[in-house]
């Protein structure tokens, strides 16, 4: 009766222990991450300081950008990010909820298997791919098809006027948004197939159509999934390099013209940091990298304090 007390006490013993170094090793990855991001933005503003104290905030509200004569500033980079990724975003997320409630709501389950594999292997190719099928492709089929139709019929707004390139901010969108579509389409449907079949037929024997059901119940169930799927849209949108640079036309003035060149901040990263010998120039270039750092980082907050806000009010009973 002894012997068995003291082995249970040991395995009891040998169980905490094990708790408490699992404990560690979890807490001491989680931190990890901490660290790395707080690495990140000591060397960013670390490497910015020359351009920080020669233009200040002034950087952050100049289209200036010269290398000759050492003026720059984020302006212009900073428009086409935010425009390009909300052309993106506006085109993408809702294509992709209609996707994803397709697949779990109305196909055939032959038809969703094959289609969710098909989005499954689009997200695997590789954003150069994109960039050049933007450029050799799809750029003309817009400056043929595309641009004409729209300066004909919606030219009386100043987003569809000028040069019919092909190349250009809304071009970029458009391939952006086809980017990022796999991505989010594919979390939206896993999100949607989460949905409890026991609330979908509750819904249906009150008398509830398809579209009431999928509105009222698998909609207002999974809206955090689906907010969670649109911010890994943004961050993969806000951040794009190649395939952006290979469209957008890098062009340091800003238009409300879509047609029109423009650049973002990771394709002037991508197009002039092999080139950048002077310090105040590689300067000016990390701290691009530092406000897109602070952007991402700021549309998170405001994304999860959203993200709260919609939990109270869609039903947060249901989440």
């Amino acid at each position: 009766m002894e012997h068995s007390a003291t082995g249970r006490q040991q395995s009891w013993k040998t169980s905490r222990s094990m708790d408490l170094l699992f404990r560690g090793v979890t807490a001491a990855c989680a931190a990890f991450v901490l660290v790395i991001m707080a690495g990140i933005f000591v060397s960013l503003v670390w490497n910015s300081l020359p351009t920080i104290r020669e233009f200040g905030f002034s950087f952050l509200f100049s289209k200036a950008w010269d290398p000759v004569s050492q003026k720059f500033g984020a302006l212009s980079s900073i428009y086409g990010t935010l425009m390009s990724t909300a052309i993106a975003m506006l085109l993408a997320v809702p294509l992709s909820m209609v996707i994803a409630l397709f697949l779990v709501e109305l196909a055939p389950p032959k038809v969703s298997a094959v289609v969710g594999n098909a989005i499954e292997l689009l997200a695997a190719v590789p954003s150069i791919i994109y960039g050049m099928w933007g450029l050799f492709v799809f750029a003309p089929f817009m400056a043929d098809h595309v641009q004409p139709l729209l300066s004909e019929y919606l030219g009386w707004l100043p987003f569809f006027q000028g040069p019919e390139m092909g190349i250009g901010m809304l071009t970029a969108g458009i391939i952006l948004a086809l980017m990022i579509l796999p991505f989010i389409s594919t979390v939206m449907r896993d999100v949607f197939a989460m949905v409890p079949d026991v609330m979908k037929e509750a819904g249906y024997g009150m008398g509830a159509t398809t579209f009431e059901v999928t509105k009222d119940v698998t909609i207002r169930y999974g809206i955090q999934g689906m907010i969670g799927a649109c911010l890994l849209g943004l961050g993969r949108a806000i951040g794009e390099t190649m395939a952006i640079t290979f469209v957008i036309g890098n062009s340091s003035d800003i238009f409300i013209s879509l047609f029109e060149a423009g650049n973002s901040i990771a394709s002037r990263l991508a197009n002039e940091f092999a080139e950048a010998a002077e310090p105040m120039y590689l300067s000016a270039l990390m701290e691009l990298g530092l406000v897109l750092f602070l952007m991402t980082l700021i549309l998170q907050i405001i994304t999860q304090f959203w993200l709260k806000r919609v939990k109270k009010k869609m039903g947060g009973d249901l989440l």
